[in-house]
């Protein structure tokens, strides 16, 4: 299925990005040649989502060094803009695994660093295509082959990877097989992933869809319309834990209390079995603003103080399956990945 967009490329020496923060209004693309800006763009979610924000990192390893050939920079600046780039946002392990990864060809030189990040862009490319098909075919084997309605948070398709998805990729399989019935996508606070550009990717797809408000998911699970949810992942613990924007533990939660699967889908760059349980995981906090303004107008009282974390993290207890481009995890207490 193809998606007709990209959501990140490399082209004439430039990265490339689609402006998620214009869509669903405009399509619109942004180059980018030097460091500032382009963190600025990572920060501001130009380019977001875990898969993508790998290949940002692996093309914005070359963006420094062809900045600082222009610039004379030193190497001690070099690997200063590196480490900038690397801690962009913390949540997202797999921006600085891609950053650590590309890095360690600098001394083979340009060429060699920019053909790894194009292999490492290919990679990602056949990781959702695989994905979508251990996914797919774990919740047919588990709800049978039948029309199925199915629940997502935030976006995790062709916007947040450079192929069909993490979990919207396993819907996009689904839908190809004949299996989708429908999909909620939660609007997703506070910057509406999932009613701007899940529901633009899924118009997209022509696959039959409703835009609900987060608040509304557990209701809708719990009322019987949904028969299985899925969402993708920022950073994986080694036992499981999830880190996800914010609104993916209450639907875990729902979907426990209603006996219905709750996956978890991601590539396995972004299992982090480096840390133990998702207590460990950094979460991001973002600016009051994203509440308390829409559009620059002001919309709550002036000086109201906000709790806005970007990430919740839901423990592997409430996770049916854990599924990457290699296997399906059902992970069973006391048990990693």
């Amino acid at each position: 299925m193809s998606s007709g967009f990209e959501a990140i490329v490399w082209k004439e020496n430039k990265i490339v990005l689609l402006d998620q923060t214009q869509i669903p209004i405009s399509e619109t693309y942004i180059s980018y040649d030097e460091l500032a800006p382009y963190i600025d763009a990572i920060q501001r979610l130009v380019v977001r989502g875990a898969p993508a924000l790998g290949v940002a990192g692996a093309y914005g390893v070359v963006l420094v060094i062809d900045e600082a050939a222009r610039k004379g920079h030193s190497a001690q600046e070099l690997e200063h803009n590196l480490d900038l780039l690397r801690d962009a946002r913390p949540t997202a392990v797999n921006l600085a695994w891609a950053v650590e990864k590309i890095r360690k060809h600098l001394p083979e030189g340009r060429d060699a660093v920019l053909a790894a990040a194009h292999q490492l862009a290919s990679e990602d490319k056949q990781s959702s295509t695989d994905m979508g098909n251990i996914g797919a075919d774990w919740l047919i084997k588990k709800l049978g082959s039948k029309p199925m309605t199915l629940l997502t948070h935030c976006n995790t398709g062709s916007l947040a990877t450079t192929g069909t998805g993490t979990a919207l990729g396993v819907i996009k399989e689904m839908h190809k097989r004949g299996f989708v019935k429908e999909v909620y996508a939660d609007e997703t606070r506070p910057l509406l992933q999932g009613s701007r550009l899940t529901a633009w990717e899924l118009m997209k797809s022509e696959i039959p869809y409703r835009i609900e408000p987060d608040g509304a998911a557990a209701m809708a699970i719990l009322s019987g319309r949904i028969d299985a949810a899925l969402i993708g992942a920022d950073r994986i613990a080694k036992n499981g834990d999830s880190a996800n924007k914010i609104g993916s533990l209450s639907v875990a939660l729902a979907c426990h209390a209603a006996g219905i699967p709750f996956l978890v889908v991601a590539p396995e760059s972004t299992v982090d079995r480096s840390i133990k349980t998702g207590s460990e995981i950094h979460i991001e906090i973002r600016g009051d603003e994203e509440l308390t303004q829409f559009k620059g107008i002001q919309v709550a009282p002036i000086g109201a103080k906000t709790f806005n974390p970007a990430f919740d993290v839901t423990p592997a207890k409430y996770i049916s399956a854990v599924i990457t481009e290699k296997q399906s995890y059902e992970i069973a207490e006391g048990q990693t990945l």
